[in-house]
This record gives structure tokens, sequence and C-alpha cells, in this order.
């Protein structure tokens, strides 16, 4: 965001901070998964822009090409593919699968807040300076990161994506053989 005024880009980064936030607690709140999936989608893309405001690029291309738009896609498919409508019903009853849900999820979100307010920059810093950024470019510092030092973690969460997306489809095939 060269030549735009550090007032806009900050104006910019609260407008979408504030987007994803929203977007986010409306992904949450939707009984239907689609809208919850389409919130998410938003939330992608007011991250995507984050990013861009932060002079990361390539995270911003990534993020919209990897999340908003394959992993959506697969999301979505998985989504109608499995015909949720079981899950209306589940919704209706009190239990205690929820209760401990809610509970967990009040537990993380303690735990955020007191990420937040406890924070300090007192870690190791990392081997790319901002000198050496600007030197060898965003997309050659995450691609050495990526492929190098987090290989085994990036190809790790690809496998836990295919197993989700395996297991979705095995359970809507035994849902339709029940049904037959």
């Amino acid at each position: 965001m060269i030549g735009i005024g550090l007032g806009f880009k900050w104006f910019i980064f609260v407008v979408m901070a504030l987007t994803a936030v929203g977007s986010s607690l409306m992904m949450v709140t939707r009984k239907n998964p689609i809208h919850s999936a389409l919130w998410l989608i938003v939330t992608f893309f007011s991250v995507a822009v984050l990013y861009v405001t932060l002079n990361a690029t390539f995270i911003a291309v990534a993020q919209v090409m990897v999340y908003a738009g394959a992993i959506m896609m697969l999301v979505l498919f998985v989504i109608m593919l499995i015909h949720l409508e079981w899950g209306a019903q589940w919704g209706r009853k009190k239990s205690f699968p929820k209760f401990i849900g809610g509970f967990i999820t009040l537990i993380l979100f303690v735990q955020i807040l007191a990420g937040v307010y406890t924070y300090s920059d007192a870690g190791q810093h990392g081997i790319y300076t901002a000198q050496k950024l600007a030197e060898i470019g965003n997309t050659r510092a995450v691609g050495a990161l990526l492929y190098g030092k987090y290989a085994f973690a990036f190809e790790v969460a690809s496998i836990l994506l295919l197993v989700g997306i395996v297991g979705a489809v095995l359970l809507a095939r035994k849902r339709n053989e029940q049904e037959r």
C-alpha cells in the first residue's frame, strides 16, 4: 500500500478487523450451516485485507486462494453432501454435549483474553529482519519457512483436512444406505 497515508491505512485496518470479528461472531451464531460458511468467507476476505495492510501480500493472496477459495468450496460441498436435517433436531434440545461445548468455548475465550493482557515482546526474534525481508521479498521468506522449517506441520494439516473430508463423505454414504 505504497502512497497511501498512514491514517487511511489505519482506518482500513480497524474497519477490516471489526468486520472480521463481527463476521466470525455471525458465523458461530447462525443455525443454518450454509449461512455460517458464507460468513466464514467474509471473515477470510477481511483477514486477507488485514494482511495487505500489513504488507504481507503473498499471505493475503494465499488466504484468498486457499481458504476462501478451495477450503470453503470443500466445506460447502461436505455440508450439502451430508444433508443436515438432523442438525436442526439436535439444535432444539438442551444436552450435556452442548453444555460441555459452551464451557470449553468459555475457557478458550478466557485464555485468549489472558494471552492478550499478558503479552510481552520478550521472545526470541526470527532470522528475517525488516531489511532482509526487503532484500529477498515476502514470498521467498514464506516459502523458505513453509517448505523448510514447517514442512512437516504443513503436510500434517493437509492430511487432517483430507481425513475430515473422507470422513464426511463416508458418513453421508452410510446415512444414504440406511435411508434406502
